[in-house]
Formats: structure tokens, C-alpha cells, sequence
């Protein structure tokens, strides 16, 4: 299926890691998998998963600021435990916490009421699944072969039926979201703990698209996947076709009482404007606590996010990826119609701004934002080979706390040099 229009401009993404594992603050399922808590510790959040506060439509509301156009939530994470009530198995949210409710549909509703795409997280593996342990990884990715019982069966204990019947398990619970909920968005987990074969990616393919055939659908479905997923960290060479870095505000997906370490305001716009510049998506990732409220400083940084791209929408949406490395101190973004240039300064430019490499004659240069018109020259150049394009530096009214972008109006669609000079 050709991918849906809406992904690549959507530009901001919000992921929300919501579950038990919010109760003590411990890290999302592997916690118990890598016996930081035991499986008993980890499962006791149950018990404490109220969801007290539970509020989606305060949710989408804050993304809408944030200027976001999707969200992603954990709908199952590897604890295995659903946040929807499953027919598939009796883990659930709705049954075995104090929440007692479907958290799944209220997020579904609010998140369209703000017309923002619906997102849903799906892991491929369940280590509380009786059955899930039942095979092994036939060529382990790196080599590695694991031994952890909650996910992999001991050497020549293994049992295709149980097998078969967690692949039956798995492909229930997606039927049900795709049913329920007809989300725009899939996003897989798990992937690496099977192959591509064994997770049966084609028939699940097949399943969801029947349902609905817009749903896109992330790289970890393998050979099925319409998008790439880098994680934590922005690549340095976009990867082929469309993308998304997922990146958290501070250093965890799920809510962790002791992580204070949050991305200031300022590294996110960058975070954020690197990654559009070579055209990808950022989703951004908060955790709520397990009451249902996400913590002030996450709501802050989304705010200030959201006001930074409010005062620079044009430079955001209805854009493309923008120049190479090399011909701008920093990242761009390209207008649609290739013909405007939006230059990201993170530090006040001093006597001038240089753009290299630029074959059109500039019309007009301004400060997004504010409007200030910029005087600009042209300097060197010989043959083909451009001479360097210098913009004059904006006054110190019209610079951004966080990024100052300028607005560079072309007389033609955007035509670089990219050759080694004259000889």
C-alpha cells in the first residue's frame, strides 16, 4: 500500500508509555525480565494502577498545543498486561487494577475530537504469555542467543503448538484494536526476539490491512513496515523513506519518579528541527504517572515546544527535507514548492548568516516570526561554481530563544551546486 500522505507532514508525534509499571516507577517491563524487581514486585502494580486522574481529553488537548498532529500509546507493552479488555487472555487493565475501565476508547475519541491521528503500541512479545516461551530465535540478530526464560525456550524444549497458539493469541488482540479502534497507526515492538517467519509479519500484514487498509505501519514489522524507527538518537544519515526518531524527555519511556534529567526546551527545537530538516518526524515521548496525569515538567517542555512551532509554523508543516550537510551552519527546512529556504540558527548570528552552494538568484530574506526583512549579498564565485550567499545577521529584537529561523524567498525552485570546484 502506498504510504498515507498525512505521516510525512505530520512532522510531531507524541509517544505515551502508560502502564502498571508506573505504580513504583520502574522501568517498563524489563524490569523484571532483567530481575531489577522480581515478577512478583513488578506484577503487585496492579493492585496500585488506578488511573484516578485518567483524563485523555486534557491529553489531547495538550498535544494539539504541542503542535503535534499524532499520538502513539502503549496499548499492550512485553508485560503482556492490556490497557483495553481483551478477549484474548485475561491480563488486562479493565480487570485486574483498581482502573477498572477500557483506557484505550476515551483516548481514541479525544485524540479525533482534536483531529489528530490515533496511534496505538503493540508489542510482538508477551513474557507473561504461558506460551510465549516456546521457541527459539532461529539466527538471534548480533549473534546473541538469549536464555531468559520469559523469552525464549531452553535448547531442544521447544513446542511449535504453544507456538502457534500465542501467534494466535497476538494476531486476536491486533484484530481487536484494528476492529475497535481503527487506529491510523500501528506501532510494533518486540520484533527482534523471532524472525520474521516465525512472527508469521505476512499473514499479520494481511490481517490488519483487510481491516483497514490506511493503517501504516511501523519498521518493526520487518519486511512490512511502511516507515523506519530510529530510536534515542538522530541519525546522521536519514534513513530511505519516510522516518520517525522516537526520543524521550528525559531518560525513560514510562514514568520514573527519580528521572529528573529532562531535555531543556531549547534541545528539543533542536532535537526537533534537525530531524524535519532531513525529513523525518519526531515523536516525543512523556510518561504519565499512573494516575493518568502527565508530570509538570514534561507538560512545560510540550508547551514551550508547541510555542516555539506555533511562531514558526511555515517554516514546519507543508515542508520537505532541507539542504545537505554542508551548505548551512545548521539545519533547514524547504517549502513545498521548493522555492522558500528556512534557515535554523540555535546561536544569534554574528555580523552574518552563509548559505554555500546556491545557484539562485535570493529575492527576499526575512526573520520567521517577526517579519524583519534582511538585507543579503553574494560573494566569489567563479563559473559554475556559486559565489557564497551572505544574509546580514537579524538585530537582537528579532532573535528566538530557542532557534531563529529565516525565511529565504528564491526566484526558482531551489538549484544547488554540489561539484569540487573549479580545478
Amino acid at each position: 500500500m502506498p504510504m498515507q500522505p498525512w505521516f510525512s507532514d505530520a512532522k510531531l508525534g507524541i509517544f505515551l508509555h502508560y502502564g502498571i509499571y508506573a505504580v513504583d516507577g520502574v522501568p517498563e517491563s524489563w524490569s523484571f525480565y532483567t530481575g531489577k524487581v522480581t515478577h512478583e514486585q513488578y506484577m503487585n502494580q496492579l493492585d496500585g494502577f488506578t488511573a484516578s486522574k485518567y483524563d485523555p481529553s486534557a491529553w489531547a488537548d495538550l498535544f494539539a498545543r504541542a503542535g503535534a498532529k499524532y499520538a502513539v500509546l502503549t496499548a499492550r507493552h512485553h508485560d503482556g498486561v492490556a490497557l483495553w479488555d481483551t478477549a484474548e487472555g485475561d491480563l488486562n487493565a479493565v480487570r485486574h487494577t483498581p482502573a477498572g475501565r477500557d483506557l484505550i476508547a476515551g483516548y481514541v475519541d479525544a485524540l479525533r475530537e482534536q483531529d489528530l491521528k490515533v496511534g496505538l503500541y503493540y508489542s510482538h512479545s508477551d513474557w507473561n504469555h504461558p506460551d510465549y516461551a516456546s521457541i527459539r530465535h532461529p539466527e538471534p540478530p548480533n549473534g546473541e542467543v538469549s536464555t531468559n526464560p520469559y523469552s525464549h525456550a531452553e535448547p531442544g524444549k521447544e513446542d511449535p503448538q504453544a507456538w502457534a497458539r500465542y501467534i494466535a493469541y497476538r494476531d486476536g488482540q491486533v484484530g481487536e484494536l484494528v476492529e475497535r479502534f481503527q487506529p491510523d497507526l500501528l506501532w510494533f515492538d518486540g520484533e527482534w526476539e523471532r524472525s520474521e517467519e516465525q512472527w508469521g509479519m505476512r499473514e499479520l500484514s494481511e490481517q490488519i490491512l483487510a481491516g483497514n487498509p490506511d493503517t501504516v505501519l511501523n519498521a518493526r514489522m520487518l519486511s512490512y513496515g511502511d516507515y523506519a524507527t530510529p530510536e534515542q538518537g538522530v541519525p546522521l544519515q536519514a534513513p530511505d523513506g519516510p522516518w520517525e526518531l522516537c526520543l524521550t524527555v528525559n531518560d525513560s519511556w514510562g514514568y520514573q519518579h527519580q528521572d529528573d534529567n529532562h531535555k531543556s526546551v531549547r534541545q528539543l527545537v533542536r532535537y526537533f528541527t534537525e530531524t524535519i530538516g532531513m525529513g523525518g518526524n519526531l515523536l516525543l515521548d512523556v510518561g504519565p504517572r499512573e494516575d493518568g496525569t502527565i508530570p509538570e515538567e514534561q507538560v512545560e517542555r510540550l508547551e514551550g515546544l508547541g510555542a516555539w512551532i506555533a511562531k514558526h509554523v511555515d517554516a514546519v508543516y507543508g515542508t520537505v527535507a532541507g539542504l545537505p550537510a554542508g551548505h548551512h551552519y545548521g539545519p533547514s527546512t524547504l517549502s513545498a514548492d521548493r522555492r522558500t529556504l528556512y534557515l535554523v540558527c540555535f546561536d544569534a548570528p554574528r555580523e552574518a548568516v552563509s548559505v554555500r552552494g546556491l545557484r539562485n538568484t535570493v529575492e527576499r530574506v526575512t526573520v520567521l516570526g517577526t517579519d524583519r526583512e534582511l538585507g543579503h549579498h553574494v560573494t566569489g564565485g567563479l563559473g559554475e561554481v556559486p559565489g557564497v550567499t551572505w544574509i546580514d545577521a537579524p538585530d537582537a529584537a528579532d532573535i528566538d530563544d530557542q532557534a531563529t529561523v529565516l525565511a529565504v524567498e528564491l526566484d526558482g525552485e531551489l538549484d544547488l551546486y554540489r561539484g569540487t570546484g573549479r580545478d
